[in-house]
């Protein structure tokens, strides 16, 4: 069920958590438009669309979107280097840090629509710590707002789908992860509330969000206080 117009602190409990990656531990979204819209402006399409259009997917699958007669894999490495030169702003979003760090780090992973490669740069010149095993698109053959990511993420846990939380920022992922049986809290980091309504809580940042472990360490509670819908 998904739930709007709640305002007050809720507790929900978990076995683990599967976090996107950009705009949800990180901020790359400066670069991710430069290079979309380089990208866009080599290939003649209209870079605002563009950029619109790759939030929170597999390049591949946006390349293979907006340009279906060309190579997408080709198109893929492309993007891929572009993204990789342009590292600017990069930045460790509110009350990340402090989210992590009350996590066990067999509770947690990252489910991401960028490439291993670009992840694990972004992640380690962010100063966050890297799992030793993460879904990136390179992970799956399909990408958000398919389930396919979330399922392999819950799997990489060892845990049932619904027994995670999956925390996002684009009405693809929310998608995703409620295809995929999760619940999941989202963030309003670069959509709004209106758009990310398929998710079960909405919050503006991870800022406030308090994570424990259960006695006898059987899974975590997680506390936030949720935005409402007006």
């Amino acid at each position: 069920m998904v739930l709007t117009n709640v305002s007050s602190p809720v507790e929900i409990r978990c076995q683990g958590i599967l976090f996107d990656m950009d705009g949800i531990l990180i901020s790359s979204l400066g670069s991710v438009e430069r290079s979309w819209t380089k990208w866009a402006l080599m290939r003649g399409i209209d870079p605002e669309h563009a950029c619109r259009i790759a939030h929170g997917r597999r390049a591949v699958e946006t390349a293979a979107m907006l340009r279906p007669d060309l190579d997408s894999e080709a198109e893929l490495r492309l993007i891929e280097e572009i993204e990789f030169a342009d590292g600017e702003g990069l930045s460790v979003l509110p009350g990340v840090l402090d989210l992590l760090a009350a996590l066990p780090v067999h509770r947690w992973t990252v489910v991401t629509s960028a490439t291993r490669r670009l992840a694990r740069e972004r992640l380690a010149l962010a100063g966050i710590p890297v799992p030793a095993q993460f879904i990136s698109a390179d992970s799956v053959s399909q990408g958000k707002p398919h389930p396919a990511p979330f399922l392999a993420g819950a799997a990489l846990l060892n845990l049932d789908p619904k027994d995670c939380v999956v925390i996002e920022d684009s009405p693809s992922g929310a998608s995703a992860g409620r295809a995929a049986g999760c619940t999941v809290l989202a963030t309003t980091f670069s959509h709004s509330a209106e758009e990310l309504a398929v998710a079960n809580y909405r919050i503006k940042d991870l800022t406030g969000v308090e994570a424990s472990t259960l006695l006898g360490g059987e899974g975590l509670q997680l506390k936030f206080t949720p935005s409402s819908i007006e």
